[in-house]
């Protein structure tokens, strides 16, 4: 019982779209017959045993569908077969409750004569094919609505993989560059390297905290490449410099893109006290970053796949992709600033 009031609850405007439709069906008979319009043209009870009547197809309908339908897609014989098959069993039944009640009333001269049954069968054959079209049209669709937010739910749980995924791939490479900047120091000088160990750790918390998180606003980015670049200048000094440009700062980015973009600027040019490689963040439509370009020398060439990895996770979720611009002596990347996270 419990089961079916909810699924009367859910499927209560269909049910309310369907007395109405008998209640006009009734009123346009009832003017066509009489040709004029009274109190009894508008009586309830007909529109009531339509809607009775629709709901026992209905019934039928459903209870044939879990029964018979194999397939999750629409497939045309099955829905003929049970189609056909429900409004056949329909007019039985409804024959059957006809006949009983004319026995009771003693009606069946009347109402089970040749003329005026085969035109009752061919009425309710009619108003059945008309009622059991609405009920498949209303099932297909909340069944492909159905598929929809599944394929939906599908593509949503497979991008948050895809992510995870992503960014499971940039801690450790966070990691393994951080790491191999403390073994330099060490070698080179131990106060500089306790020292970078300390804010490194501290710099490595909030890498751990974003880990879970889509979106970072803006702010708490920029604060974090502050600190990060504090490190940068533990072993290179004023050899790479950073300036920021903030005109607005409303908004959210992939956590740890400026990290990565900073990362990429220095891993891939060569700077020096006299020549330095000047890094810009300048924050307006978008978030650019840009540097001025000195290729290392003797160095592979570079894969691009800390690049790749950011301009998926900006395609997965947003659906834009990130724009990077290279010249011999310019590269940059502009960074879509997301509204809302």
């Amino acid at each position: 019982m419990k089961k079916i009031l909810n699924e009367i609850q859910q499927n209560k405007y269909f049910l309310l779209f369907i007395f109405l439709f008998s209640y006009v069906q009734t009123i346009e008979i009832r003017f066509q017959t009489e040709r004029e319009i009274n109190w009894y043209t508008f009586t309830p009870e007909a529109p009531v045993l339509y809607f009775v009547n629709a709901g026992i197809l209905f019934l039928i309908m459903r209870f044939l569908m879990i029964y018979w339908q194999k397939s999750d897609n629409f497939n045309f014989k099955e829905i003929f077969k049970i189609f056909g098959t429900s409004l056949l069993l329909y007019l039985v039944i409804l024959n059957i409750f006809k006949l009983i009640i004319a026995f009771i009333f003693n009606t069946f001269e009347r109402n089970f004569n040749s003329q005026t049954f085969l035109n009752n069968v061919i009425s309710d054959f009619l108003n059945a094919f008309i009622y059991g079209s609405f009920f498949l049209a209303f099932y297909y669709y909340r069944k492909n609505q159905k598929n929809q937010q599944q394929i939906a739910n599908f593509n949503e749980m497979l991008s948050e993989t895809k992510i995870n995924q992503l960014k499971n791939q940039l801690n450790p490479h966070f990691l393994f560059n951080n790491l191999n900047i403390l073994d330099q120091l060490i070698e080179e000088d131990k106060t500089k390297a306790s020292d970078f160990l300390n804010e490194f750790a501290d710099i490595y918390r909030y890498v751990l905290q974003v880990s879970d998180k889509k979106l970072v606003e803006i702010d708490e980015e920029l604060a974090f490449v502050k600190k990060y670049f504090k490190l940068i200048q533990h072993k290179y000094g004023k050899s790479y410099q950073l300036n920021i440009e903030s005109h607005q700062s409303q908004g959210f980015i992939v956590p740890l893109s400026l990290q990565l973009l900073l990362e990429n600027a220095i891993q891939h040019n060569f700077g020096t006290e006299t020549n330095p490689i000047f890094i810009t963040v300048r924050i307006d439509e978008n978030l650019t970053i840009s540097n001025n370009s000195i290729q290392k020398r003797n160095t592979k060439s570079p894969s691009g796949k800390a690049l790749k990895n950011l301009n998926e996770q900006y395609f997965l979720l947003t659906g834009n992709q990130i724009k990077i611009q290279n010249t011999n002596d310019q590269f940059s990347v502009a960074l879509p600033i997301i509204p809302e996270a």
